[in-house]
Formats: structure tokens, sequence, C-alpha cells
């Protein structure tokens, strides 16, 4: 392989016209087919497999035009104190504004409180159900801005007027201030590492240009495909974390090439030959954490998966040609331009740099090292052994929005659970009496501890199905409320032999439990399936059975100490107002399978361009301990810059006022910086230290069945054109 590619860089140099009006008509063709393909589908998240979903989907069936998976929104009306909700003055201002809603865009009804009886015991709280014929997310400004003014009306009447429900969710946004801070910082770390401008922005141009691809695709394709404006949103971000860290890989190993007194055209062939295998196998890597998704069995999340891992795709193909040729045009400016002024009979520079420092520190004391590192991530992974998944609503946005506030002032009104009523479906169907078959199953329902309150039946035209209301006494966030649900649905069997009538729980207490229980569920063969294939691929490029199963244990360690990170932070309270976060609860029941997808790839990135360059010194008769210095001497430094580049891109999410996002960006970043300077700088040296020679055993059973790729070059030294060096050697 490295022959291939060392030949391809060298041809992507010398063809660099060519090779960059191809990539640009390529992106001129896709960003036309993105503009011209028609808008992308809606985003149907589903959960094939549940009892919620089999009852979701019924109930689009039986009720049709019942909009089941439409917005919602509730308006809560609380009166000034001292005073009832049902005085007339309160009455007739909640009634108009009620009134006033019923006629507004997208709304397929408003529910006066008064006759729906929606008013707490003690005539101070009222709420009012307004329905919507498009999806949470959706709905259009005139919708949205009529919901806003209508309780504003309740308020300038002396109300206090707060919108909880989906109507009011926030549209998901691709790109934006976060990508654009990422660049700012990506930039800023790359030209204190390369210290050269042209060099710094090499590697943002080429990511840029990837990930425009990828999108363009994914635009282009979304109609055909299914793929919508969320699908891409993990393309957009790995595509970019990727597409900078290969490319800075490329120019470093370009750069050192050229230090030692390489024409530029051979030193791109090189870097493309031993960089750019690492290149394709970290990719591979990513690649395999991202279509792993698909086992966990939400589609959504298996498009989200397919799409990155295409994305991921292109930023290979972008560093194995198009960097080489703009490399060309470039040459020699990557260097600084003191290294570029210097006379050609100048000394080099001798001595270690950081890394080289820090590796022979490691090496002095690798058991102690090892050791702190493993106990240092232990501790912090203790409180993931508390982990409560869920999926957080509004009780746990900030106290400064009105859908918070709308769930504080239902709980007060009318008890905690009235924010997570779960939805009963009776499917009464070729049963004899369907009406008393519908009745026994709200005494049933009724009758179990936990439940405070049941609605009477609503049949649907064809009168065979029913939907019952459960209130539980509990909070939809709440463990008991999760045992009140699979208590329910523990009765149905009884119900059905004795009524003949099928029940089904549902509604979004009910959805959000059945998605944590599968994604519990999905976690351990997911884990097995990535981290599986990912040790027989790195076995192919490091040729060694320890490696690959170290560089897998470390990341699970890195893992599972962010896991404890967020555990600690957003259940626990620790330093939980540092951050902003102003209600605990459960962590999103996605964020242990989004980590490691997200994670693993980046972790083995690292893992991969890392351990690569100290074989490559192994390989080339340098003893063990040696290697690891010369290893870290050259990519100690780019693996640092691509850490916190990522650490500042998903930093950069803590301070957004969604919980959600500010959990996402305190695990990844915590993540990163777990594996990258504490397993790959620090437990990945320590340990090959120990091993010395035994970390590149391989059985010779083996050895004769896995294919050689030359990952570290060894064949370029024995048959390169331009083997020697121009001019005396350099040190970058």
């Amino acid at each position: 392989m490295a022959t291939f590619l060392y030949r391809l860089g060298r041809w992507a140099f010398a063809r660099r016209k060519l090779v960059t009006l191809l990539w640009v008509a390529v992106l001129a063709v896709c960003g036309v087919l993105a503009a011209k393909a028609p808008a992308a589908p809606d985003d149907g998240f589903s959960m094939p497999g549940t009892e919620a979903q089999k009852a979701f989907d019924l109930m689009n069936e039986r009720f049709p035009g019942g909009h089941a998976d439409g917005a919602s929104a509730r308006l809560v009306f609380t009166a000034p104190n001292g005073q009832k909700i049902t005085a007339e003055p309160n009455k007739k201002a909640v009634e108009s504004t009620v009134a006033e809603l019923a006629h507004a865009e997208e709304v397929t009804g408003a529910v006066d409180p008064f006759q729906a009886h929606a008013v707490s015991q003690d005539g101070t709280t009222a709420y009012a159900t307004v329905s919507y014929s498009v999806k949470a997310g959706k709905l259009s400004d005139g919708a949205t801005t009529a919901l806003e003014q209508a309780a504003q009306h309740g308020r300038d009447a002396g109300l206090k007027v707060e919108v909880g429900g989906t109507a009011l969710m926030a549209k998901p946004e691709a790109g934006g201030s976060s990508e654009a801070i990422g660049m700012a910082l990506s930039a800023v770390v790359l030209v204190i590492t390369f210290g050269s401008l042209v060099a710094a922005g090499l590697p943002l141009l080429t990511a840029i240009v990837g990930v425009g691809l990828g999108m363009s695709l994914i635009a282009a394709l979304g109609s055909t495909l299914g793929l919508s404006t969320t699908t891409g949103t993990l393309a957009m971000m790995l595509g970019l974390a990727v597409g900078i860290d290969y490319a800075v890989f490329i120019v470093s190993r370009y750069r050192a090439e050229l230090a030692e007194g390489r024409t530029p055209q051979e030193a791109a062939g090189r870097a493309v030959g031993t960089a750019g295998s690492a290149v394709v196998f970290a990719g591979l890597t990513v690649v395999i954490a991202l279509a792993g998704l698909s086992v966990v069995g939400i589609p959504l999340l298996a498009k989200m998966g397919m799409a990155a891992a295409g994305t991921v795709v292109i930023a290979v193909l972008v560093a194995l040609t198009l960097v080489p040729a703009l490399l060309g045009f470039i040459g020699r400016k990557v260097l600084p331009r003191k290294v570029r002024k210097a006379p050609e009979g100048a000394a080099p520079r001798t001595g270690d740099n950081g890394g080289a420092r820090w590796a022979r520190f490691v090496l002095r004391r690798p058991l102690a090292v090892l050791l702190g590192g493993v106990i240092g991530l232990g501790v912090l992974a203790a409180p993931a052994l508390d982990l409560n998944l869920g999926l957080p609503g509004d009780e746990s946005k900030p106290t400064s929005t009105t859908q918070r506030r709308a769930y504080d002032q239902l709980s007060e009104g009318f008890g905690p659970g009235f924010n997570g009523p779960l939805t009963v479906l009776v499917d009464v169907k070729g049963t004899a009496d369907p009406k008393g078959a519908a009745n026994e199953v709200v005494k049933a329902v009724s009758s179990v501890p936990g439940v405070d309150r049941v609605s009477p039946p609503v049949f649907n035209q064809a009168g065979d199905t029913a939907l019952v209301n459960a209130i539980p006494t509990t909070g939809p966030s709440d463990a008991r409320t999760k045992d009140l649900v699979h208590t329910i649905r523990g009765k149905a069997a009884g119900l059905k032999t004795a009524t003949g009538a099928t029940v089904l729980v549902s509604g979004t207490t009910a959805m959000n439990i059945d998605v944590s229980q599968k994604l519990s569920d999905a976690l351990l063969p997911y884990l097995a399936v990535v981290v599986g294939l990912a040790v027989l691929l790195l076995l192919v490029v490091f040729r060694s059975v320890l490696v690959p199963v170290k560089a897998a244990l470390g990341f699970l360690l890195s893992v599972a100490a962010a896991l404890g990170a967020v555990v600690a932070v957003f259940q626990w309270g620790w330093l939980a107002d540092l951050i902003g976060v102003e209600q605990t609860g459960p962590v999103m029941s996605m964020m242990p399978i989004f980590m490691i997808g997200v994670v693993f790839g980046l972790a083995m990135d690292y893992e991969v361009f890392l351990v690569t360059r100290i074989r490559e010194g192994f390989v080339h008769g340098e003893s063990p301990d040696q290697a690891i210095v010369t290893g870290f001497r050259h990519n100690a430094r780019v693996v640092t810059a691509a850490a916190f580049i990522m650490i500042a891109v998903f930093a950069g999410f803590i301070g957004m006022s969604e919980p959600m996002i500010k959990m996402m960006g305190l695990g990844l970043a915590t993540a990163v910086a777990f594996d990258a300077f504490i397993v790959r700088m620090t437990i990945v040296p320590a340990v090959l230290a120990l091993l010395g020679r035994r970390a590149w055993w391989m059985p010779r059973w083996l050895d004769r069945i896995v294919p050689d790729v030359d990952v570290e070059g060894s064949k370029l030294h024995a048959a390169a054109p331009e083997a020697a060096p121009e001019r005396e050697p350099v040190t970058v």
C-alpha cells in the first residue's frame, strides 16, 4: 500500500493543476445537483420493534386526520396571587386567548380549559391544549408568532401565561456559529503548530472542500435515500474534524521530509506513502464506528452514521490527492520562513523537542506512569456506575425558558405526573363488547399503584379503538414512572384473555422509556461490533496482537471516564453551576452510543498516527525504546494540536443553553482530552516500554495469514528514486 500511495502522491504533485480542477469540478457538479434536488424529507424518528412505536403507528391508522405526530402546545394560565382562574375577568381572558389561537395558522384544534375541565383543584391554574397539523420543529414562523402573541395577550390581561409542549421546539441547525468558532480556533492552533500561515491554511481549505462535497451529496441524495438536514449534522462535525486531522498529518510528514533535504515532489510522495497509509486505516476505523450505528436499530441514527461515514471517505480521498496537489503549488512555503531562508550549509539543530522529552520521562518510570494513568481514569469513571439513562424533557431546561416555567406550573397545579401522561391504546376490534372491554381496561389501569387518575375512553369513528390517558403520580423522568409503564404492560396479557382487547402503552413518556431501553440493550452489541472489527483492522496495520488490544482497552477507559464526568455534573450536580446546569436529571440515552461512535473514530486516529510512526522506527532498526522516542519526536506535537482543536470545538457547545447540547459538548470534550493526553500520550508509551519487543509479537501462523500492507513504508527505503537527500537535514 505504501508504494501505491507513494506513487499516487508523486502523481498528484506532478499533475497538480489537473487534480485541483477535477476536485473543483466535482464540487461544483455536486453543488448544482444539491441546489436542484427536491427538498429533504421531514425527520422521521421511529423506534421499530417497541410497543410505544406500535401503538403510535396504530393510532395514526385508526384515528385518521388526528395528527398523532403533530406538534402540540400547552398554554398554562395562572391567576394573580389571591385570585382564582375561574373568576369572571380571568376566565374571559383565558377564553379570548384560546379563541384567538383556534384560528391561527396550522392549528387543528384549541381546547377551552373550562369545557375540558382542565382546571386545578385549587382553582388557580388552567391549561389549554393546542394541536397542530405539522411536526414539532416544522412549524412556520407565522404559527409560532401567533402562539407567542396569544400568550402575550393573556399576560397583558393580568394572567401569568407560559407555553409548554413541542410547538416551540427549536429547529435543528446545521452549521452556524459553532463551526465558525471551531474553524477560527483550529486556525490559531495550526498557526502555532506549524509556524506558517500557508501550512495552517491548507488543512482548513481541504477540510472545507471535503465537508462541502459531503454535505452537497447528502442534499442531492436526500429525497432518494431519505436523508434529512438532521442526518448531515454528524457528517459535518466529523467531516470537519477528520478532514483537518488527516491533512495535518500529511502536511506535517511533508515538512519533515523536506527538512531532511528531499525535493518537494519526493517529499510529497513519501508523505502520502507513509502518513497517507495511516490516514487510510484511521479513516477505516472511523467508518467502522459510524457504520456500526446501524446495529442500534434506530433508522435516523443509522442514516446519520452512514452519511458521516461517506463524508469521512471523502476526507480520506481529499487527503490522499488534493493535499499533495496543493503542496505542489506551495512547495517549500509550508516551512517557517526562518527555515526556508537558512543557508545551504547550515548545521541542523540538535536536541529533543517536547514530545521526545516526554517520551523519555515515561520510559524512565513506565510502571508508575501506567498505574497513575489507569487509576486516575478509573477514579474518574467511578460515577458512571450510577449512570441513569433517559430523554430529558422540559424539566431539564433552564428556568429562564417558558417551557420550564410551564412545566413547573403544571406540576404545582396538577401534580408532577401531569407533565408525563401515558397514552393507553385499547384495540377492541373483533370484541363482543367494545365499550365494556375499554371500561375494564380503565378499571385495571386505575387500580395500579402509582396511577393518579385515568380519563374515560375516547373511541374513534369506527368504534374499534379507544384512547385512555393515565396520569402517573411521579414525573416523566422518575424511575418509578418507568416501573409503572412496565406494570401496566404486564397486565396486558391478562386483559387480552379477559376482554379480548389488545392494550398498548404509548405517549411521549413511554416512547422515551422505550428509546432508553433499546439504546441500553444495543450498547454492548455495538461495542462488540465496533471494537472487534477495529481490533482486526489494527492487527493488519500494526502486525501485532497486543497493540490493537491495548488500543481498544485504552479507548474504553477514556470513554468510561468521560461518562463518569457527565454523570458527576448532570446527574449529581458537581460543578453544575459553573457550566450553567440548572437542573440535574438522567443522562441523555443516546449519549453513550454517540460518544462511542464519535470518540472511537478520533481516538483510533491518534492511535494510528502515533503508533505507526513508532513502528516505523522499530521496523527500520531502532530499539523499542528509541522507536518510542522517535515516534513522539515526530508526531506528538501534531497529535496534541489535533486534540486541542477537537477539545476547543466540542467545549464550545458547553456554553449553549440547550441542556442536551451542553451535555454532548462536555462529554465529547472530556473524552477527547482523556484519550489524547492520558491514554495515547501517557498509557500507550508506558505499555509499549514495558512490553519492549513483545509489543510487536505475532504468532507465525497468523503472520502468514495477515496481509502485509506496509503502513510504515519500509519498501520506500529500498526502492525510492530520490532516496538521497539533496542537502543537510534541518530540524523543523
